[in-house]
Parts: C-alpha cells; sequence; structure tokens
C-alpha cells in the first residue's frame, strides 16, 4: 500500500490528477455504501429486533442526521485546518462506524454507529468535491467532480450487490465490508498535496505555486493560475459572507440543487425499494433485484453525466434530462394506482423506475456537489459547501423519515406522483435560478457574482 501509494510523489499533470481523483473520490464509495447497503439489511434488521415503521425510519435516518451535523461542522474545520486532513478526519469516522455498526448488539449501538458513519459521510460529501475543484484545471473539473458522484453510485450499487448475494448471511458482513475502502481512503489522502487555493488563502503562496506547477502543463500555466488566484484578493470570510447580496445568487443556485436532489424522490427509491417491493407483492428476492437494477442505473447515467457536464453543460444536462423523470413518475404512479405490478405490469413498473433513476441521478444527482463546489468564492466556499451539504442532508432526513409513512398514508402511486410534481418544479427552477458554469474558472465564476451576471434571471 505504502509503495504504491508512494508513486504519487513522482506523477504530475494529468497523471497525478487522475490519482488525486481516485483516492479523493474513495469518500464517495464509502458515502454511497454506507447510505446504500441499509436497504439491503434493513430486511434482516427488521426481523431479529423487531422494528416497526418508525423503528426502520429512524434507523436508517441515524446516518443522515449525522451526515447533516458533519457537513455543518466540516466547513470551519477545512478552512482552518486544510481540506486533505478533513478528509482524513472523515476517513477515521469511517473506520470508527464502520467497526462498531458491523459489531452491535442493540438497536441503541447500531443508531450510535451509524449517527457516527454518518459525520464522515457529512464531511466527505461537503470537503472531497471542494477539494477536486480546487485542484483540476478548468477543462476537466467537470468530469474529475462528477467522479465522486460516480463513486457514490458505485458504492450504492455495490451495496444492493452486496446485499443481494449476502441475503442468507449476517447483515454484519454487509456492514464491515466497508472496512476496507475507508483504510485506503485515510492511508490515501495523506500522501496527496494540499489544495493549491487554500494555501494561497492561508498566504503560502509558494506550497501553492509547487502544487499547481505538479498538476499543471507547465510552470507558466501555473503561476497564471496563481496569479488569478491571489488577484482576486480573497480573505477567509465569516458566515455572514454568504448572507451579502452579491453572494446570494450562489446559495439560492447551489442550495435549491441539494434540496430539490432530495425532495425530487431519487433516494427514497434507494433506501426503500426492497421494502416498498415487497409489500407491493414481489418476492424478497425480486425486491432486491429490483435495487440492483436501480442502482446499475445510477452508475451508466452517472458515467454518461461525467461526460455531458464538460460537453453539454451542467444546466444543459438538467434541463435535457430532467423531464424525463416527470414522465417516468407518472407511469411508476400509475402502475401502482391500477395494481399492475406483476406479469407485463412487473416488467413496466421496473423500466419506470429505470427511467426515473437514469433521468434523475444523470441530471441533478450529477449535478448537486459539482455546482456547489464551483460557484462559492474562495473565501467562502467551504462554508458555502457546508451549507449545500446541510440542504442536501437535511431534505435527506425528512424524505427518510417519511417515505415509508407517505407510502402508507398516500398510498405508493399518489407518493410518486407527489415526487414527479417537485421534479416538474425543478426544470423551472434551473431555468431561472442555476447559470452554466462549464468552461470557466472558478475565477471567472466569482466575478460573475461580483458584477451581477450569475444567474440567467438576473442576466435576463
Amino acid at each position: 500500500m505504502t509503495q504504491s501509494l508512494d508513486v504519487s510523489r513522482k506523477l504530475s499533470g494529468d497523471a497525478l490528477m487522475n490519482f488525486i481523483a481516485t483516492i479523493s473520490a474513495t469518500g464517495g464509495l464509502l458515502f454511497g455504501y454506507d447510505t446504500g447497503i441499509i436497504s439491503s439489511a434493513l430486511l434482516q434488521l427488521r426481523e431479529q429486533f423487531h422494528l416497526d415503521t418508525f423503528g426502520s425510519e429512524i434507523v436508517t435516518s441515524a446516518i443522515i442526521l449525522g451526515a447533516l451535523l458533519g457537513c455543518l461542522g466540516a466547513g470551519g474545520i477545512s478552512d482552518r485546518f486544510g481540506r486533505r486532513r478533513t478528509v482524513m478526519i472523515a476517513a477515521a469516522l469511517f473506520v470508527v462506524g464502520t467497526v462498531l455498526a458491523a459489531a452491535a448488539q442493540s438497536v441503541a449501538v447500531l443508531i450510535g454507529s451509524r449517527l457516527i458513519l454518518g459525520l464522515a459521510i457529512g464531511a466527505a460529501s461537503q470537503i472531497v468535491p471542494i477539494y477536486i475543484a480546487e485542484i483540476s484545471p478548468p477543462n476537466r473539473r467537470g468530469r474529475l467532480v462528477v467522479g465522486f458522484q460516480l463513486a457514490v453510485v458505485s458504492g450504492v450499487t455495490i451495496s444492493f450487490l452486496t446485499g443481494y448475494f449476502l441475503r442468507d448471511s449476517s447483515w454484519r458482513i454487509m456492514f464491515g465490508i466497508g472496512m476496507l475502502p475507508a483504510l485506503i481512503l485515510f492511508i490515501g489522502m495523506a500522501f496527496l498535496p494540499n489544495s493549491p487555493r487554500w494555501l494561497a488563502l492561508k498566504g503560502r503562496t509558494d506550497e501553492a505555486l509547487a502544487v499547481l506547477c505538479r498538476v499543471r502543463s507547465s510552470e507558466e500555466a501555473a503561476r497564471r493560475e496563481l496569479q488569478d488566484i491571489v488577484d482576486n484578493h480573497d480573505e477567509q470570510a465569516s458566515w455572514s459572507e454568504l448572507a451579502k447580496p452579491w453572494v446570494r445568487p450562489a446559495l439560492i443556485a447551489s442550495t435549491g440543487i441539494a434540496l430539490l436532489c432530495q425532495f425530487t424522490g431519487i433516494n427514497a427509491i434507494m433506501y426503500y425499494a426492497p421494502a416498498i417491493f415487497s409489500d407491493a407483492g414481489f418476492g424478497q428476492d425480486s425486491a432486491l433485484l429490483t435495487s440492483v437494477a436501480v442502482g446499475l442505473s445510477m452508475v451508466c447515467a452517472t458515467i454518461f453525466g461525467g461526460w455531458a457536464v464538460d460537453t453539454w453543460g451542467r444546466r444543459t444536462l438538467i434541463l435535457r434530462l430532467l423531464p424525463g423523470a416527470v414522465i417516468s413518475l407518472i407511469v411508476l404512479g400509475a402502475m401502482f394506482a391500477l395494481h399492475m405490478t406483476s406479469g407485463t405490469g412487473a416488467w413496466i413498473t421496473v423500466l419506470a423506475i429505470i427511467g426515473y433513476t437514469v433521468c434523475n441521478t444523470g441530471s441533478l444527482s450529477v449535478a448537486v456537489w459539482l455546482v456547489g463546489a464551483e460557484v462559492y468564492p474562495l473565501s467562502c466556499r467551504g462554508k458555502g459547501m457546508s451549507l449545500v451539504a446541510g440542504s442536501h442532508w437535511g431534505a435527506d432526513l425528512i424524505i427518510s423519515l417519511t417515505t415509508l409513512s407517505l407510502v402508507q398514508g398516500l398510498g405508493a402511486h399518489m407518493t410518486f406522483w407527489l415526487f414527479a410534481l417537485v421534479n416538474a418544479f425543478a426544470v423551472f427552477f434551473v431555468l431561472r435560478y442555476v447559470p452554466e458554469t462549464k468552461g470557466q474558472s472558478l475565477e471567472q465564476l466569482e466575478r460573475s457574482l461580483r458584477d451581477g451576471t450569475f444567474a440567467p434571471v438576473h442576466k435576463s
């Protein structure tokens, strides 16, 4: 492990950037695995611990509450101690939480361990996209940051596959598998450079230049970029900076996407698909296989999105795909309303779920961490991204606590139609408030905030 990672000190340019993105994205793999594995483990946990609907929601939601707390606390830590050290703290929390979850003998310990895992996930979701965005060149920033989201959905898919193949084994093994990537993340980050923008913000310009020289094509390009960073005269800002009128368009765009990413229902499908389909008449094996199909669809959609964000653009990608999510949810709700979830109807139901997953994951889920990491000025980027992650996890907490109750109270069909309505609203929101950030440097985006040309509604 040490010998292979020491190679990072000899890499430069694109090779080093790829290595940085790969190691950093392991945080996304843990993020996806630890949030997704509960959907399979819950089938065993409900039986072993005699969990009712409310108890299932509490066990599921503990990790989300932890993530909400973790992302809000990570902003100040990353601004003070650096992006790289904050990721290492998150990795250590992943290790502790995984050990406790796999060894849990009671519901209370299980909830506590998932709370710790949540702290790690929240910190990783806040800081890994910033770290990658701040060290990436503009022409590759989109696909490299989306690599974090690809790792997230890959982690989700691995959790679904693990749940299926270990369905007759202990849920403890399901949780314990997360130990390996947590150790890789912790050890790997020790060999990676600091963010050059964080170094410049701290006045350590010589170190910032040294890092930029390693990850850019030439020393001249590195010096130009450093000069552009320094010319913005950023100083570490307080939380109150986010409330200032010139920063507000970035706050609206980024937190709006973060909220809508959850309220459009993608994690409701991820967390509760096996339970919903099992209750609808699918056998347990069929319900778990449906989840695997959802996970694979997420991976394919994210790979496509990673290409599209730098080819079509972030905003264009969302506007082209999201209407497909609306149509898919309408069809899905209709299949449940007409009780056509068996025979041919089962295939239509699964196709509708996959259609929704591809269109939603390939647009909003691809853009959420990327746009959040791009739009804020350097002086308050860490704190701004904390609000993005906090909005995301706050909405996720609401979704995870209410989805099963919504299905029981309104019926699955009305729940899916409600999500369709939110997806339609998301199209309007992006059209009005989210700018195209493709191809622009972080400093150019900051200047558009200062001169009032950031949001589409302002330009019109």
